[in-house]
């Protein structure tokens, strides 16, 4: 405060430096970072190998972006090496089930292809299709489609076929409602959907950690030959995924078909 003499009294000098100081200190605040354990990677291997910890699941669900041409082509997507499309009684490749979507706290991490997740570009995550499919998936209800890259692995909840981005949500009236009902196409795929392929199976989300190392202790004596892998989800969710020999997928069907758990759900899931 001034004085009638001019002159400025101390108290308003440290009033005036200790509300910059605080106003300093506030802009100056960064969220906290946790780091969460990663899920095994997907890539070919033996049994006797120690697989380095790379990737994350894609599993279940920043600042608005507008979303990206949802007419035809994923912009800068790389294209599948190969067009092979798939017959089913002369016609392609369709399913049809529910859709959900997912954003954070996946987004930014590593999908199952080796690329990190970006929920603002069109892609989505198939527990089966080979990745790098070219998909169409159309709303049933509305009838808008959007075509999109399969990059990941989900989704791990039964009764859903697909989990998209949340810019595929957005065009095919997803976001909002969180499922709906879709029709998948095929448009596009670099392997063959029903031959071949490196299979494994996943179980969970556990609740806790005890409940997930119960279970792999006991499939990792049942199944000798199999290894049985517990990760953490970016959700907090404990999962497990056995890989069997060569990552046959007769072999993975019937652990699959013979597992039971109390907990979560059991899901074929396709690696590459």
């Amino acid at each position: 405060m001034i004085n009638k003499f001019g002159s400025l009294h101390l108290s308003g000098v440290l009033a005036v430096v200790g509300s910059a100081l605080l106003l300093a200190s506030c802009g100056n605040h960064r969220a906290a970072r946790v780091k969460v354990p990663p899920a095994p990677p997907v890539t070919a291997r033996t049994p006797s190998q120690n697989e380095p910890a790379d990737e994350l699941p894609s599993r279940t669900p920043a600042q608005d972006e507008p979303i990206a041409d949802q007419s035809s082509s994923v912009p800068g997507a790389t294209e599948p090496a190969a067009e092979v499309i798939e017959n089913n009684n002369g016609a392609a490749f369709v399913e049809t089930g529910l859709a959900s979507w997912y954003g954070p706290p996946y987004n930014h991490r590593r999908a199952a292809n080796g690329e990190i997740y970006d929920m603002h570009a069109l892609t989505a995550a198939h527990r089966t299709l080979p990745l790098g499919c070219m998909v169409r998936v159309t709303n049933v209800r509305t009838q808008n489609s959007v075509v999109v890259r399969i990059t990941d692995r989900g989704p791990f909840i039964h009764g859903r076929i697909v989990d998209l981005s949340l810019a595929a949500a957005q065009a095919v009236d997803v976001w909002r409602p969180g499922i709906a009902k879709v029709k998948l196409e095929v448009l596009k795929t670099p392997a063959s959907i029903e031959q071949g392929g490196r299979w494994a199976v996943q179980i969970g989300g556990f609740g806790k950690e005890e409940a997930a190392e119960k279970l792999r202790d006991h499939l990792a004596r049942r199944y000798h030959s199999a290894e049985v892998l517990a990760f953490a989800s970016p959700t907090g969710a404990w999962w497990l995924r056995v890989r069997v020999p060569d990552d046959d997928k007769h072999r993975a069907e019937e652990i699959a078909r013979d597992t039971r758990t109390s907990q979560g759900g059991i899901f074929l899931v396709r690696l590459d």
